[in-house]
């Protein structure tokens, strides 16, 4: 009886770790001046049933569309995307129950900043109107130095009205972290910078360009998982272009589209990540279209189109997928709502699984650890 009990109890204590090994924080960035928005939301979410939870949110932030958090899980790092008022920020992090405590902001050096990573030594900012790159150094406590480094990108486009000038649009670390890469939607072309985090002056030294369609402007980019290849989405064009990569070098060896045949309405690409097994690549579509288009990444780098899937809202902008492969959400900026997918990971599918959080306009999804 006793051995019984034991063994019981020893299966309840493993169910319970499995459930809580399953369960995520998911930290949300919201615009603020359209709707009601205190700036940056946290919810528990479950890997297992798709289920949420409202956890807690910031105080009063002004529009951090972008977040990162650091490797640590104890800070995050926020965009406040203001026009030239704009501020990059920085936040002390409890996991346990979603707190988030402002430590201290300074200037963005470059009007509408959208994207931000960070590692031990720095944040990085991708400062879209201000067409720069922001270096900040950080500071032991968590908080934002002053601007080490600006890096200015100029030239501009054949779209008038999109590339009237250099838009920095993504800053991205290279796996082993030592390059950073960058994509100018307003000069078509993706930056590979050297990277030394430890320098106080040139954190970031240009090693190479590429140059993209005419008028295609690149937005975001992705990683295959061992690292071998990169994937980047135009925003004016809806093009998705495959390269090789190597030490800070691409080679362009295919090129794809997430628009569906035919495809006829105002559309505009968004957001593109690869699920957490490596085998399936996933790319949004914002205006008349409004979809998740899925591909199968093949064995030589290429990719396969499995077909559209409405994302059941408008401007579907940011968008993540769980760590477990499980589930996928959909940040929607103007239907002020996150939609949960169901994913099939033998084929990629995507199912609507009934559930949503309602937010107003949210455009960034960040899963962290819960603790």
């Amino acid at each position: 009886m006793k051995k019984q009990f034991v063994s019981l109890l020893f299966l309840l204590i493993c169910s319970s770790i499995q459930a809580q090994n399953n369960k995520f924080n998911l930290l949300i960035g919201t615009y603020t001046k359209g709707c009601d928005s205190k700036g940056i939301y946290m919810y528990e979410f479950d890997s297992d049933t798709g289920d949420f939870n409202f956890k807690n949110a910031s105080e009063n932030t002004v529009n951090p569309s972008y977040l990162t958090v650091s490797t640590d899980n104890s800070f995050v790092y926020s965009v406040n995307e203001n026009g030239n008022e704009s501020k990059v920020s920085a936040f002390s992090y409890t996991p346990s129950n979603g707190k988030l405590d402002f430590i201290n902001s300074q200037n963005s050096m470059g009007a509408d900043p959208c994207y931000i990573i960070n590692d031990e030594k720095n944040v990085i900012v991708a400062n879209y109107s201000g067409g720069n790159i922001a270096v900040f150094g950080k500071n032991s406590d968590g908080s934002i130095g002053e601007a080490k480094q600006v890096v200015q990108h100029y030239g501009k486009g054949s779209n008038v009205k999109r590339q009237e000038g250099p838009h920095v649009h993504m800053v991205h670390f290279s796996p082993d972290r030592k390059f950073v890469l960058s994509n100018d939607l307003g000069n078509d072309k993706v930056y590979s910078y050297e990277y030394n985090p430890n320098s106080n002056r040139t954190a970031l030294k240009l090693k190479d360009s590429f140059a993209v369609a005419a008028g295609s402007g690149p937005r975001h980019l992705a990683f295959s998982k061992n690292g071998k290849y990169i994937y980047l989405l135009q925003e004016l064009t809806g093009g998705l272009t495959i390269f090789c990569y190597s030490k800070g070098k691409l080679k362009k060896v295919d090129q794809t589209t997430i628009l569906e045949k035919d495809f006829q309405g105002t559309f505009t690409g968004a957001d593109i990540h690869i699920s957490p097994d490596g085998k399936f690549l996933y790319a949004s579509n914002r205006g008349e279209a409004n979809t998740i288009s899925t591909f199968k990444i093949l064995k030589n780098g290429k990719l396969e189109s499995q077909g559209q899937t409405s994302s059941l809202g408008k401007g579907p902008r940011n968008f993540a997928i769980d760590p477990t492969g499980n589930f996928l959400l959909v940040a929607h900026q103007y239907t002020n709502d996150i939609v949960i997918f169901k994913r099939n990971k033998s084929t990629g599918a995507l199912t609507y699984s009934g559930k949503r959080i309602a937010l107003c306009a949210p455009v960034c999804l960040v899963f962290t650890k819960n603790k």
